[in-house]
């Protein structure tokens, strides 16, 4: 009651009513366009598209029905007015050939029909072996042969010309006789008469002067709803001829988080709750997202944003989310955890016991930013940063001998250590010749010297593209097509490596020959990067170079937006895009124009990857506590405090090492070489093993696992690697006790050393209790209970 009363005193809420789109052209007498009577009230949006009054300036040009649907009458120019809640709208609708013949192309309207009902999907005739001796190709990707299927194949009694109605493809999905797929469609609705239609005109096959499909747009792009409101979406097609149709029926519909909002088969969006919801769309192997949020049901005060220490655009961007979503950002970590943080963060290591006091009693304002710089100048900078290249680019002994895997490593580290901008990096690997031994960067082409292994690697490391799927088909979650896959592939089928003259070098070269060739056409295909420009087949330039220009142009956004969301990942504990490496068009970023921002940055400022990191590391966003708040305990995707998460195996080992001053050894490296040192994984370590540490088979983030284990229990427990850097002679237990130190200073010196800042009073109290100095057994567990415990294993 307190609630409404309050709603009722409050002024009335600006009203505002916007049509969507906001111009129309029909083409044909088929055409059709969904309307969207968007209403803006106050800070939210409402669909009044139902509710609405429509009406035509011409019913002889368009009339529109009551749910906002136009439809084309005769040639001409009309006026579509909606008025709901007080507020009117109008948009002007032009008409063209709307009496002129028309046929239904097997290609633009019975293949989407098809891909709609569940025809053509993975559980019903798109399998791979098909259902019942039928077979079509996945949602439609190659209309040819599904012609051929549908007219040709069991002697053409899948379609009747001479009674359309008895076609087995009208009759099962109608249920007019037995079907195992069940009933698809009735037989008044528009997917039988665009079929039937098109088997009386006699079924005309799809032909290459078919306009093509050149991209969607959907209405509303992005909304701010309230529970339980629903939200109706329109898609469009544009195709080749500059016509657009609405496509909004034949869409396949998906949600990215139904917990916030669910859609159903026909483009209605329900919100369920609080957060931000993708819903994506699938059409002719074009996907495209609509971006629908409702607000946390929480009272943030103005100030909250408003007093936000904003140090750069980061902050701006995710200040901007959050006031939109109703988060309160936590408060600024204290400084002994933001040591600790940008040291693990950075060089993947813990500051030394003197480094945490020296930094504790640094009264400088600009210490945290002064702190930036010098860990980027740090040897242990350029150790971490290279393991995460090598992790990505999967160097590793199990394909490389011990000279070329080390070559490949220490091109990886130097490039890291001269800050070489990652564009330059990259041009680095793909246009080089000559010898492995020489040039550590060729090494890649020895790792995958398959042309489609290749490919897959390349788009996945510097991409975010994952397009497997494409090697068999279209692919079901994104827009590239088979088409476009050996496209992609075939700029790599003239890289040939050969056997050098040195013990284990080999030479990368150019061939003047070779294909990969399309598995269905039995032939290859011009050279062609994704969404690039086309290479002659017979051109006898090295096609790398065509690749290299395109992957690295400031036009192929995918290549920055990739490394930008790897290195704020490292960072935030999760990606803008997560997973970290998936960023296809149907997983959007959960801060868009963060992300956008960022990667434009980057490119400005020459793929400069160390200005990147101290972009992210300055922000307030980043240095914000783990402590929630009322508004914002469970939000791990918005940054509104930072993500808590376990550290990586080789940072756990390595501290380890690094606090009890007992080193891990690793055969066949000197002794205090750190797990962040090593240049391969194939170095056994059982540790490293069960925490998580990758083998590098694979190009893939999820590689690299931190979820909890019964190993790893049992290793920290009571396995022999912690124990034995406890118990060690010449650790520093070991030498804490031999100088005579207290218990109460070492209990401070092991807490700066494992957790960057002074033993709390309860914590004194604790090793008071214990008893004097000497007591080895004591301290011991102290610190094993220090380095068991989550504030030492979690990043926080």
């Amino acid at each position: 009651m307190r609630l409404w009363l309050f709603l009722l005193a409050l002024p009335a809420l600006a009203q505002k009513l916007t049509v969507m789109p906001p111009s129309v052209e029909l083409t044909g007498p088929e055409a059709r366009q969904q309307l969207i009577a968007e209403g803006t009230v106050g800070e939210h949006s409402e669909d009044w598209t139902r509710t609405a009054q429509w009406s035509s300036s011409d019913p002889n040009i368009a009339v529109v029905d009551a749910h906002g649907v136009i439809s084309p009458v005769g040639d001409g120019e009309a006026k579509i007015t909606v008025t709901a809640n007080g507020a009117t709208s109008a948009v002007a609708v032009r008409v063209k050939t709307a009496r002129a013949p028309f046929t239904w192309s097997f290609r633009n309207h019975v293949i989407p029909v098809m891909t709609k009902m569940g025809c053509n999907q993975g559980a019903c005739h798109g399998a791979l072996a098909g259902k019942n001796g039928f077979k079509l190709t996945l949602r439609g990707y190659d209309p040819d042969a599904d012609y051929d299927t549908l007219t040709r194949a069991s002697v053409g009694r899948r379609v009747s010309l001479a009674d359309p109605d008895a076609s087995l493809i009208l009759a099962k999905p109608s249920f007019a006789i037995p079907h195992g797929g069940g009933k698809r469609f009735a037989k008044d609705s528009l997917e039988y008469r665009v079929i039937r239609e098109w088997i009386a005109a006699d079924t005309p096959p799809p032909a290459s002067s078919d306009v093509q499909i050149q991209g969607l747009e959907v209405f509303p792009p992005a909304a701010v709803l309230t529970p339980g409101a629903e939200q109706q979406l329109a898609v469009r097609a544009r195709y080749s001829d500059g016509h657009t149709e609405d496509v909004t029926r034949w869409v396949k519909f998906s949600s990215s988080n139904e917990g916030v909002a669910t859609v159903d088969d026909w483009g209605r969006v329900k919100m369920n709750g609080a957060g931000e919801a993708a819903i994506t769309l699938y059409y002719a192997s074009r996907v495209l997202y609509s971006r629908l949020s409702v607000p946390f049901p929480n009272t943030v005060s103005a100030a909250a944003y408003e007093q936000f220490p904003r140090k750069n655009f980061v902050d701006d961007l995710v200040i901007a989310k959050l006031r939109n979503l109703h988060l309160a950002p936590s408060k600024l970590a204290d400084d002994a955890t933001f040591l600790r943080r940008a040291y693990l963060d950075a060089a993947g290591v813990l500051p030394s016991a003197e480094e945490v006091e020296r930094f504790l009693a640094d009264s400088a304002a600009d210490k945290r930013a002064k702190l930036v710089e010098q860990l980027m100048e740090r040897d242990e900078f350029a150790d971490y940063w290279a393991y995460k290249w090598s992790d990505l680019l999967l160097v590793s002994s199990k394909k490389l001998n011990t000279t070329t895997m080390w070559a490949f490593y220490n091109w990886i580290r130097d490039s890291v250590k001269q800050n070489k901008p990652w564009n330059a990096f990259a041009r680095e690997i793909f246009l080089s010749s000559g010898s492995t031994r020489e040039n550590g960067a060729l090494n890649y082409f020895v790792l995958h010297k398959d042309p489609i292994e290749l490919s897959e690697n390349a788009t996945q490391a510097f991409l975010g593209q994952r397009i497997t799927c494409a090697r068999c088909h279209n692919h079901p979650l994104e827009k590239w097509t088979q088409t476009q896959y050996y496209q992609m592939a075939n700029l790599f089928a003239r890289v040939g490596v050969k056997i050098g003259s040195s013990p284990g070098e080999q030479i990368v070269f150019a061939k003047a020959s070779g294909d990969v060739l399309h598995p269905k056409l039995a032939r290859p295909l011009p050279p062609t990067p994704l969404d690039g420009q086309s290479i002659a087949l017979d051109s006898t330039d090295d096609r790398r170079i065509a690749f290299a220009a395109w992957l690295t142009s400031p036009k192929n956004e995918m290549f920055a937006r990739t490394i930008v969301n790897r290195v704020w990942a490292n960072f935030m504990g999760r990606g803008l895009v997560d997973p970290v490496d998936d960023l296809r068009a149907t997983n959007p970023a959960s801060n868009e124009e963060l992300l956008s921002a960022l990667s434009k940055d980057f490119v400005d400022h020459g793929y400069d990857v160390r200005r990147l990191i101290r972009t992210v590391m300055n922000s307030s966003a980043y240095q914000l506590s783990s402590e929630a708040n009322a508004t914002n305990q469970s939000d791990n995707i918005y940054y509104s405090k930072h993500i808590i998460r376990r550290l990586s195996a080789e940072i756990i080992l390595d501290a380890m090492s690094q606090v009890t001053g007992a080193p891990t050894s690793f055969a066949g490296y000197p002794a205090g070489t750190r797990a962040m040192q090593l240049p391969d994984t194939q170095v056994k370590s059982e540790f490293l093993t069960s925490f998580g540490r990758p083998a590098r088979n694979i190009c893939d983030a999820a590689e690299r696992f931190s979820d909890p284990t019964i190993a790893q229990a049992l290793a920290v427990i009571n396995g022999d690697t912690l124990n034995k850097k406890l118990s060690a002679a010449d650790g520093t237990i070991a030498l804490l006790i031999k100088v005579g130190m207290s218990d109460r200073r070492i209990l401070e010196f092991m807490t700066l050393s494992a957790f960057s800042r002074y033993p709390t009073e309860s914590e004194k109290a604790l090793v008071a209790a214990v008893g004097g100095p000497g007591h080895r057994q004591a301290v011991e567990d102290m610190v094993w209970a220090m380095l068991t415990s989550k504030e030492f294993l979690f990043q926080h």
